[in-house]
């Protein structure tokens, strides 16, 4: 656990939960705050699953990138809210099946900046960069100077939107930000998403987004046809989408995980 002393520059609220903090706490990291501990704890009481859900979430998430890496051949990654780098990050994945990588990481939380030197260790064979800039700016993303120095556009990208979109109002656009994100990106580019529902869990996990509320963070979660929404025009892979325990697994999770105990949906999908 961080000490408040810590913090660097005065930049970071220690006393208020944040959610990047608190999903690092849960999956076992040290990156967080005694506030982001207490709001972990609160939440894992209300439903005892969420170590389980955020452990299955990150572990599609790798399988995401392996796929993307070894079967569809991209070597291209924006990853959009990438939260509290913990190992094995995105580019260590992907440039484990592929030396050559590129991935540019986007985050608007100040504590991953100061913790960017562990995103930014590259295979000397390709590259990494970091923004620091909110997803409900596409515009910004994609006129960063770092991504258009890392990212060649021209080519395939897989835009990996893990667990973020949730906590993205209706006022906002979720899927319009995903769309405008996507616009730019060649044909043979690729989407993989996870997206936060309530249908397995409604009684726990609308709990857990109380609780989440209670400290400034609403969550929307959303149906299997909301879900639906941001893949339309797209080539889903298979499986589809899925609770992200049942997509593609491959054997590596040893630990039984029932549906209920999963409150996010899964994807990768190819741009035509």
């Amino acid at each position: 656990m961080l000490s408040d002393e810590g913090s660097p520059g005065g930049q970071i609220d220690t006393s208020t939960a944040h959610s990047a903090r608190i999903y690092d706490y849960i999956i076992g990291g040290t990156d967080y705050y005694p506030a982001d501990k207490e709001a972990g704890d609160a939440m894992s009481r209300e439903w005892p699953a969420m170590p389980i859900h955020m452990r299955a979430n990150r572990d599609f998430m790798h399988r995401a990138v392996r796929y993307l890496a070894e079967e569809a051949g991209v070597r291209q990654f924006l990853d959009i809210g990438t939260g509290i780098p913990t190992s094995p990050n995105v580019h260590e994945t992907a440039q484990a099946a592929a030396p050559d990588s590129r991935v540019v990481y986007v985050d608007s939380d100040p504590i991953v900046l100061t913790l960017s030197r562990d995103l930014l260790a590259s295979d000397p064979a390709g590259k990494t960069a970091y923004v620091e800039a909110d997803m409900r700016d596409p515009a910004a993303i994609l006129a960063a100077p770092e991504l258009r120095d890392t990212l060649d556009l021209s080519r395939p990208v897989a835009l990996m939107v893990i667990a973020i979109v949730h906590f993205v109002m209706d006022e906002d656009d979720a899927v319009g930000i995903v769309r405008r994100l996507l616009e730019p990106l060649p044909s043979g580019s690729y989407l993989a998403m996870s997206i936060g529902t309530a249908e397995f869990a409604p009684d726990e996990v609308g709990r857990v987004a109380r609780e989440y509320a209670k400290r400034g963070m609403p969550m929307r979660l959303r149906t299997m046809a909301e879900a639906e929404e941001f893949f339309q025009g797209l080539d889903l892979v298979e499986p589809g989408i899925a609770q992200v325990h049942k997509w593609r697994p491959d054997g590596t999770v040893t630990e039984e995980i029932r549906d209920e105990d999963i409150a996010m949906y899964g994807a990768v999908a190819r741009k035509p």
